[in-house]
C-alpha cells in the first residue's frame, strides 16, 4: 500500500489537541507516549497525528527537528498495520506523539519503540469494539 505521509496526516486544530489531553487516553512504550482519542475529521486519513520533542529535554531546535523527522519517518514506513485496522472498523483517530527520552535513539531503536506502541495501541482500539 502506500506509504507517503503527507499534510492530511498532520493534526493542527488546537482545539481538538486540547480536547486530545483533556478527554483523550493514554499509553506509554519506551520512549514514546501517546494521547489519543476517536474523532470525526474532514480529511479522508484514517488518522492525524502531532509529533512532540520538549524542549526540556533538548535545548537545541536542530535536535528536536531532528528527533521528530526521525519519528515521523518511522512512523510513515509502520503505519500501515493501524491504518487497516482503522480501516475496517470506520474509526478516525488523533494522536499526539511525545518523545520522552533524552538522548536521540538510533533509527533502529526507535523503530522498535514505535512498533511496540503501535502494537499496544490497536490492541486498545480491537478491545474498544
Amino acid at each position: 500500500m502506500s506509504e507517503n505521509f503527507g499534510k492530511a496526516y498532520k493534526l493542527c486544530s488546537r482545539k481538538t489537541i486540547d480536547l486530545l489531553f483533556n478527554e483523550g487516553k493514554q499509553l506509554r512504550a519506551f520512549p514514546l507516549k501517546v494521547y489519543y482519542s476517536e474523532s470525526e475529521s474532514l480529511e479522508k486519513v484514517p488518522f492525524q497525528v502531532v509529533l512532540s520533542a520538549p524542549k526540556r529535554q533538548f535545548k537545541r531546535a536542530h535536535d528536536r527537528n531532528y528527533v521528530k523527522r526521525l519519528m515521523k519517518e518511522v512512523l510513515r514506513r509502520e503505519k500501515q498495520p493501524l491504518e487497516d485496522v482503522l480501516n475496517e472498523s470506520g474509526k478516525q483517530l488523533t494522536l499526539f506523539i511525545i518523545y520522552t527520552n533524552k538522548e536521540v535513539l538510533t533509527y533502529q531503536e526507535l523503530e522498535k519503540s514505535v512498533r511496540k506502541l503501535l502494537v499496544k495501541l490497536i490492541a486498545e482500539l480491537k478491545g474498544e469494539a
